[in-house]
């Protein structure tokens, strides 16, 4: 075994992609599969808050756009359970520790959308920290997952993108879309800090996912890395971040910045959110309902099989 662990090691440090086949240890791949898992159940129930403006979209434009982000987040979801699969967990099981609340997703999709504005507000701060958490995913240590993080990080780029340009026009329009834009980021600044998960600390997984190359940068990094982004990016809204404590730092050449809610974020992720239950009973009420599609593509699947069988 220790001589196993020597080599897996030897391969990591050597930046060497390990693969589904290849031996891994078991923390490795319990790590993996909570991380990626939660990465895929975050995708999925992050289409709901977004989804429930679809409808109330501004223009034909903005509604299509809206509708193809959508997809994008859907789309994501299905290659990082894919992922995951190579790992030996099913996706109906993943799904199952996702209903009973055994698996999270991130925090950030447990709050409200109340204005056009946040769907701006999502794409460039929330959409933002995801790019900076999931670049680095790009070189992550395990083959199949760094492939899926490619395309979506190009997808994720283009959210950011749109949403700073939703956020551009709103903090060009009339005094009432101006006060949308800077409430949407009011809301939104707290909750995408807290995304980056507990300071450092704090965290429990943390360390070893740096030693196997599974993350490249801390939470406490990732965090600084994105203060400093926006920080210069707020200014060509002409809006403003609600911290009276962000502040240019000339010695660190990074900015420094208030204490984040921690209860706040701990709540959050142990359910008690905004809107933990109506995410979850949302995400529940269409696993059941689309049973019958799963049955029939079951079923059709087996047929198929049984007729190549048959002319083999």
């Amino acid at each position: 075994m220790m001589q196993h662990e020597q080599l897996f090691q030897s391969k990591i440090d050597q930046e060497v992609k390990i693969e589904p086949l290849d031996w891994m240890p078991d923390a490795y791949r319990k790590n993996l599969v909570r991380q990626i898992s939660q990465h895929a159940h975050s995708e999925i129930v992050g289409m709901l808050p977004e989804g429930n403006w679809i409808t109330r979209a501004p223009s034909l434009k903005r509604k299509a756009i809206l509708l193809a982000k959508v997809q994008d987040e859907a789309g994501h979801g299905l290659y990082l359970y894919s992922a995951a699969e190579t790992l030996g967990t099913s996706r109906d099981q993943m799904i199952e520790d996702l209903h009973s609340g055994k698996a999270k997703y991130s925090s950030i999709f447990n709050y409200p959308t109340l204005t056009w504005a946040d769907m701006g507000a999502i794409g460039w701060l929330v959409d933002g920290a995801a790019i900076l958490n999931q670049v680095m995913l790009c070189r992550t240590s395990y083959g199949p997952y760094a492939r899926a993080m490619v395309r979506i990080c190009k997808e994720e780029s283009f959210h950011q993108r749109q949403g700073f340009e939703s956020l551009l026009v709103l903090s060009k329009g009339t005094e009432t879309q101006k006060q949308m834009c800077q409430d949407a980021i009011n809301r939104w600044w707290w909750p995408s800090l807290m995304m980056f998960g507990p300071k450092d600390a704090d965290s429990t997984h943390s360390d070893q996912s740096m030693k196997w190359k599974i993350k490249r940068k801390s939470n406490d990094e990732l965090r600084q890395q994105f203060i400093d982004m926006i920080a210069g990016q707020v200014k060509l809204l002409g809006m403003t971040l609600p911290d009276p404590d962000l502040k240019w730092n000339e010695e660190r050449k990074h900015y420094d910045f208030g204490e984040i809610d921690w209860e706040e974020f701990w709540a959050v992720v142990k359910g008690n959110g905004p809107c933990n239950k109506e995410r979850l009973a949302a995400r529940k009420k269409a696993w059941d309902d689309g049973a019958w599609v799963r049955e029939a593509a079951k079923v059709y699947a087996e047929k198929q099989s049984k007729k190549i069988l048959k002319s083999a």
